[in-house]
């Protein structure tokens, strides 16, 4: 499995409409993009999130997958509308074993 995460600080221009539309994003990223095990766009609740308010948090297949996933349309369309309201992110990828619970 590979992991792809991206915390976001948006500027105070990012308001209700550009939160319903990466909301709908991520919808079309969960239909379009082929090796996808998981893909959540959501609010950090944690205590130190560091001005880091959202999250993508995101599991491939494999690190063929988000590679993939990195020049579809949709992603590409997403963070070319994103781009704007974005103050900081940093972004985590990497590969994760599988293991059972």
């Amino acid at each position: 499995m590979y992991l792809h995460i991206v915390m976001l600080e948006f500027t105070s221009s990012a308001d209700p409409t550009f939160f319903q539309t990466v909301t709908d994003y991520a919808e079309r990223v969960r239909n379009e993009c082929a090796d996808l095990r998981l893909y959540h766009f959501g609010t950090n609740e944690a205590a130190r999130a560091q001005g880091y308010t959202h999250a993508v948090v995101s599991a491939f297949k494999d690190s063929a997958a988000h590679g993939a996933y990195q020049v579809s349309p949709v992603h590409v369309d997403m963070k070319a509308y994103m781009n704007r309201y974005i103050q900081r992110l940093v972004v985590f990828d990497g590969s994760a074993p599988l293991q059972p619970m």
